[in-house]
């Protein structure tokens, strides 16, 4: 990410100030301070039936070709939630129900310095696993016989839902796929 030289509410240059004992960009016109705040992302621990979980072959950087869970950027106007099912729908084909939150991590970040990254455990609602944008391919995996992932975080959320749910059928509620779903 470029690094910020104008102030985005009136235009003149920016100075480094020492603010709430952090160096910030300020701007000596408007007296406006810029604080550099993590980026909101999302992705989704999708547990089927047989509690595999739906997994995405990455296509764009960072790390190309290695695996993760479905995710990405949140949008303007959308919530973490909406986001996470927009995400897994777009990379995966596949619609889900969100069951829980597993958990908030913030990462950092090559270009954005921080991500702060929201996990969500998901069900299954329909539509067929295929790869769609930002993915190469899918693949539903055990826990047991998971490739590489790409990131620590998406590993740290896949430990909590196979240590927290024995069997994604306890989970399931009306509209849910049935056994022999995805």
């Amino acid at each position: 990410m470029r690094e910020k030289s104008h102030c985005p509410y009136c235009g003149s240059v920016l100075a480094e100030r020492v603010v709430e004992r952090s160096l910030r960009k300020c701007c000596d016109t408007c007296h406006e301070v810029l604080y550099d705040n993590p980026v909101p992302a999302v992705c989704a621990v999708v547990a089927d039936h047989g509690d595999r979980i739906l997994l995405v072959r990455r296509g764009v950087p960072p790390k190309v070709g290695f695996w993760c869970l479905p995710g990405g950027f949140m949008e303007l106007d959308e919530s973490p939630e909406e986001a996470a099912l927009r995400e897994l729908r777009e990379e995966t084909g596949v619609t889900g129900r969100i069951v829980r939150l597993l958990g908030l991590r913030a990462t950092p970040s090559r270009i954005y310095r921080s991500v702060l990254l929201a996990g969500y455990l998901v069900l299954p609602q329909g539509g067929e696993a295929a790869p769609g944008s930002d993915a190469l391919e899918v693949g539903w995996f055990t826990v047991e016989g998971l490739p590489e992932i790409a990131f620590e975080s998406h590993r740290t959320f896949i430990r909590q839902f196979s240590t927290a749910y024995t069997r994604t059928s306890d989970l399931r509620g009306p509209g849910d796929l049935p056994p022999g779903g995805p």
